[in-house]
């Protein structure tokens, strides 16, 4: 089984900095995607960025020059680094990573249980 643990979250005024981090632990074999994304409270939930196996990023459009994915293969840690924080950026943060648990299982989704990032205006 896979468990991936979220931290890093917590409240900040508009314009300050968070770094969230997630590791995945557990009986994982390989890790290919690895994304961050949040959920605000009647929305559904929304990709902030992803970061493939081979480095390849991608940002949702809202984010893109503030915030910057980054992953240790070697950790099986994905990072969010979000700089210039806004109050619309307020959400559950969420980390998934999509792997398999050996090699011959099953490609699989996983998620962690989030963590809050609040920011103040």
């Amino acid at each position: 089984q896979v468990q991936l643990v979220e931290s890093g979250g917590g409240l900040v005024q508009a314009g300050g900095s968070l770094t969230l981090s997630c590791t995945a632990s557990g009986t994982i074999a390989r890790i290919y995607a690895m994304a961050w994304y949040r959920q605000v409270p009647g929305k559904q939930r929304e990709l902030v960025a992803t970061v493939g196996s081979g480095g390849s990023i991608n940002y949702a459009d809202s984010v893109k020059d503030r915030f910057t994915i980054s992953r240790d293969n070697a950790k099986n840690t994905v990072s969010l680094q979000m700089n210039s924080l806004k109050p619309e950026d307020t959400a559950v943060y969420y980390c998934r990573c999509n792997g398999r648990e050996t090699l011959m299982s099953d490609l699989r989704d996983y998620w962690g249980q989030g963590t809050q990032v609040t920011v103040s205006s």
